[in-house]
């Protein structure tokens, strides 16, 4: 299947050849729906897993019933996206090291610091996290009456799209939280696109200057 977000037509306009905003696909973001330079509009819905191993054999079957459902009614042009991540272990590295400083007992936080490299080195080589995305685009609708779909429009009928994913997929066990915050968007598109960077670097975060910001991090590589 096509990427939902490659372009259709070049679209360089108003920004510099070979600059980021003339390769970047996205126009805007506006009330959850992101705004494509070729005139398409997306949603992009969460959606937080469950371990389908762990179910009974009558759950699965109602897993996979479910599913097959909504595959039937969802949208024509639709992709289903991971995204894989390195754990993000700071916070709990954060509480073991005030445990090793307020713990008194050599032993304990000998085995304190233990777990502490413990848990980097499993960071490092091991553990990842998933995310799973529901990806569509809208389609427009025959208009009988001669009404011409303006944005309002498009908003709603990709809010009864992201209703129908939510409302099928809860019943095999899947919740699909509404993503309608343009800054929780932001932050994910860039997640996506700068997959390392965005580990250390957080979005608008450059007053020093992206590679200063980035180099100044130890052990930080830029981008490919």
């Amino acid at each position: 299947m096509k990427n939902i977000f490659s372009k259709k037509q070049p679209h360089i306009g108003k920004y510099y050849e070979n600059s980021t905003q003339a390769w970047l696909p996205i126009e805007d973001i506006q009330g959850g729906v992101v705004l494509l330079k070729d005139g398409r509009y997306v949603k992009i819905l969460e959606v937080l897993p469950v371990n389908f191993y762990l179910k009974s054999s009558v759950e699965q079957e109602n897993i996979i019933f479910y599913f097959a459902s909504y595959l039937k009614i969802a949208p024509d042009n639709m992709q289903i996206r991971v995204m894989t991540q390195r754990a993000d272990i700071s916070d709990y590295l954060i509480r073991l090291d005030r445990l090793g400083e307020n713990e008194y007992n050599d032993q304990c936080r000998n085995m304190i610091y233990d777990e502490m490299e413990f848990v980097r080195g499993l960071s490092e080589n091991v553990a990842v996290k998933k995310r799973f995305f529901i990806i569509f685009e809208y389609t427009p609708k025959l208009a009988y009456d001669g009404h011409k779909e303006d944005f309002f429009d498009i908003k709603k009928g990709l809010a009864d799209e992201a209703y129908k994913a939510q409302r099928y997929l809860s019943r095999c066990g899947l919740e699909v939280p509404n993503i309608s915050d343009d800054g929780f968007l932001i932050d994910l598109i860039y997640g996506i696109i700068n997959k390392r960077t965005s580990r250390y670097v957080a979005p608008g975060n450059f007053a020093g200057g992206m590679l200063d910001e980035i180099h100044s991090y130890e052990g930080g590589n830029r981008d490919e």
